[in-house]
């Protein structure tokens, strides 16, 4: 596969090699791929305060479908952020909670955050 970029080095990682050309994959495409659909990074807010039910991610989330919500849990889970646990009480009970890997986008998270603060608030 052909590198899909105008050039061989990386604006964002400050490096003279494009990652592409090892992995065949672009970070940045990866992480829009990953967090950029409508309502995952709300999921991720509400999951890095404290696991969840479905209902308690629906009610904090208000105008989320549950179809939606759903499709949103079951890609989070499938990249490894986030992981359900199912618990055998009747009726079942399952829980959603932010994995290691999840966890470790906090930072992140919070630096676009603060940027956004920074460059609404010049308004």
């Amino acid at each position: 596969m052909s590198n899909p970029h105008n050039t061989k080095n990386c604006p964002i990682m400050g490096t003279d090699k494009c990652i592409f050309e090892e992995t065949g994959k672009c970070p940045i495409t990866e992480i829009s791929n990953m967090l950029a659909k409508r309502w995952t990074m709300q999921i991720m807010r509400e999951l890095l305060a404290g696991n969840r039910r479905f209902n308690e991610l629906q009610k904090s989330l208000k105008s989320i479908s549950p179809r939606v919500l759903s499709e949103r849990l079951d890609e989070m889970e499938k990249y490894g952020i986030i992981k359900r646990e199912i618990y055998a009480e009747v009726p079942v009970k399952v829980e959603y909670s932010v994995t290691e890997k999840g966890k470790d986008l906090k930072e992140s998270l919070t630096y676009l955050a603060k940027w956004w603060i920074k460059w609404e608030l010049k308004k």
